[in-house]
């Protein structure tokens, strides 16, 4: 099988980005960046994001999970512990996160470092979900090898018996993960593939350097 994509094209003409205009702190940036794509982008879901591990089988390994929140300490997504990802996090918590949303011609790409945030704030994030993705939390050893569809349907019919007319609490192998950037590289697409890349890198001062890359 083979099929030529060299002719695949587009032209990057939309926006810019110029060190003289975008805030010292990058979170101010993303911010920005999240309401526009959020409000003018069309994007279906603007908090999708890659999450970068290392597995323990010494592979890197790229998946889509949502973003839960921001704030100026990080960025918070939520997952079972014991899955593929939760095990990489476990023993090397150093991962990356990236943005794409196409409408705008924007990426983002974020490395830094994987931490458990406290059980009071997954227990508040899970009591807002909706019950079905409750039980699912319950039902599913993620990434672990199943013998069919059937066997999970009737995990789930279990968990919804366990469960029915009661409160559903959080499982302790779910939870919320922080990631604490430590660069944060904001990617504009630019005619002629001179592309804008403006990245911040933390200093031990905990001030941010601001530094353009050659596309």
């Amino acid at each position: 099988m083979e099929k030529d994509l060299s002719n695949y094209r587009r032209v990057y003409k939309k926006s810019k980005l110029s060190e003289t205009t975008i805030p010292e702190n990058p979170m101010e940036l993303f911010q920005k960046w999240f309401y526009e794509v959020d409000e003018f982008g069309g994007d279906i879901e603007p908090n999708a994001m890659t999450i970068s591990t290392i597995g323990t089988d010494n592979y890197p390994k790229n998946r889509i999970v949502l973003l839960k929140k921001y704030t100026w300490e990080g960025f918070i997504f939520y997952t079972n512990y014991n899955s593929e990802k939760g095990k990489a996090i476990e023993k090397n918590p150093q991962v990356c996160l990236s943005f794409f949303w196409y409408n705008l011609e924007r990426q983002v790409i974020i490395k830094g470092k994987a931490e458990k945030i406290p059980e009071n704030l997954s227990d508040g994030y899970f009591e807002s979900r909706p019950d079905g993705s409750k039980i699912g939390a319950w039902a599913s050893n993620q990434s672990e090898i199943v013998p069919s569809r059937q066997f999970l349907d009737d995990r789930l019919q279990f968990f919804e018996d366990k469960f029915k007319n009661k409160e559903i609490p959080r499982p302790k192998h779910w939870g919320g993960y922080i990631v604490k950037p430590i660069s944060i590289e904001f990617w504009q697409g630019r005619p002629n593939r001179m592309h804008d890349r403006i990245q911040y890198t933390l200093q031990e001062n905990f001030e941010w350097k601001i530094d353009r890359l050659a596309p």
